[in-house]
């Protein structure tokens, strides 16, 4: 049996990897020069970097066990950290919370009582509030935006500011003004809701493509499967032929963005075509700034306070902490805003001037600085927004993407959990390739948690 993957992002490589370890023959079919899609590694000032900081936390469940099962040991490629946010210059008082290494659920009870620069109040409110998430198992009778949510549950002040509107931008990478609260709450689930690993930070300390798609193009070669660069399908055939050969089956695991010109030629998945080129998008932003290599943070990832007029930075990564290329920072802006206003130049020295502000010293000016923009890095996650399946009208015909994945927003995990499932449903709909039946059971199933990104 042969399978076509039709993009090398890393939910593509997640359907391969698993299709390989059945014994199926694919071949990933990427349209750049690199595998990894939106989360992969470029090559800038003489540095390793990655087209834009990514964060992981514990709860990543199928990313983890993906990366082990290609060879990639997240011991060592991922920098563990409980849960820590800094805002150093949040006003009246600098904020910051530490969950502690506590048995569940008294990790976060302790790290959100001993939050310095938050209220009391807000503090019992913000128990509450997790309290009534978890009463209801994290499920809301109508969606609405995570403003309106936090609204009703009286959720302001420090806290907000600096705890759940900054998780929702992080992971949803849409203004809470506009964010699904149900997705939100759903990722409050699988972390703070989680054992106490699932909250910890997971800081990359090597490049993305050694994260993943390194190893995963080795796992499938090493099987028999192939891996085509520099080559756009631009459609598959009633016959599954791609690019001349045919196929069994075919997986169409391009972005959202991407997917509908591969679909709207077919009735079967005209539907689908139509849904996801009504999608809206959102932008992230990362300015790489290359100091000299004394200068570091006091921990790897501090908050910016943008709530002043003309302030614009929201969170900053200290990549010598991280990576070892010491003095290099990264600068990450995810969703719409006013920092869409500014040119790079510009950008640049007003994220600069803030690091300084909240670092409360002068640093010295910048050796190199590098800015890389994703204007449609993921799609707008807003209430009640439908979502494909993997499984499509057209027989043999599936989908992977992190828009798949209807649970969560458009991360990693999302996009490795859609992936695993398109693989299996792939799977169970065929005969079996090595003379026994395939199951969905087999290997490691996916957890229901998620954990973002």
């Amino acid at each position: 049996m042969k399978a076509a993957i039709v993009g090398g992002g890393w939910a593509g490589l997640s359907t391969a990897v698993e299709l390989a370890k059945a014994g199926v023959g694919v071949t990933v079919f990427e349209a750049a020069k690199q595998l990894g899609g939106r989360a992969r590694s470029v090559d800038l000032h003489g540095h390793r970097l990655d087209n834009g900081q990514h964060l992981l936390v514990g709860a990543y469940c199928e990313t983890l066990r993906l990366m082990r099962e290609v060879g990639a040991d997240p011991e060592r490629l991922l920098k563990r950290l409980p849960l820590e946010l800094r805002f150093p210059a949040s006003q009246p008082r600098p904020f910051r919370m530490r969950l502690p290494r506590l048995p569940a659920p008294w990790h976060l009870a302790v790290g959100l009582l001993s939050a310095r620069g938050s209220s009391l109040a807000e503090k019992v409110g913000a128990v509450r509030f997790l309290r009534f998430l978890q009463d209801t198992d994290y499920r809301l009778g109508d969606d609405c935006t995570v403003s309106a949510l936090l609204d009703g549950h009286g959720q302001r002040g420090s806290l907000r500011r600096r705890l759940w509107e900054p998780l929702c931008l992080a992971a949803l990478n849409t203004a809470p003004a506009m964010a699904s609260a149900q997705i939100f709450v759903n990722t409050l689930r699988d972390s703070l809701g989680g054992g106490r690993a699932a909250t910890d930070l997971l800081l990359p300390a090597a490049d993305l493509d050694r994260l993943f798609p390194e190893a995963a193009a080795h796992f499938i070669r090493a099987r028999g499967g192939e891996i085509r660069l520099s080559t756009r399908v631009a459609a598959i055939d009633d016959g599954f032929t791609v690019c001349g050969e045919h196929y069994d089956h075919a997986v169409v695991a391009v972005g959202p963005q991407h997917a509908p010109a591969l679909l709207g030629g077919h009735a079967q998945t005209r539907g689908i075509a139509q849904l996801l080129s009504g999608y809206a998008f959102e932008p992230i932003a990362t300015l790489y700034c290359g100091y000299p290599p004394q200068v570091c943070l006091p921990f790897p990832m501090l908050g910016l306070d943008d709530r002043p007029a003309g302030q614009f930075g929201q969170w900053v990564f200290d990549r010598g902490a991280l990576c070892g290329t010491a003095g290099v920072m990264a600068f990450v802006l995810s969703g719409h805003g006013a920092w869409e206003t500014l040119d790079n130049a510009a950008l640049a020295v007003a994220l600069q001037r803030e690091l300084a502000s909240t670092l409360r010293t002068r640093l010295p000016p910048a050796l190199w600085y590098q800015v890389i923009r994703e204007r449609r890095a993921t799609f707008s996650c807003r209430p009640n927004l439908r979502r494909p399946a993997a499984a499509t009208a057209r027989d043999g015909l599936w989908l992977a993407g992190d828009y798949v994945c209807a649970e969560y927003p458009a991360t990693l995990e999302a996009a490795v959990r859609s992936g695993v499932a398109a693989a299996r449903g792939l799977l169970l709909s065929a005969p079996p390739p090595t003379g026994r039946r395939a199951s969905a059971g087999d290997g490691n199933s996916a957890p229901r948690s998620l954990r973002h990104g």
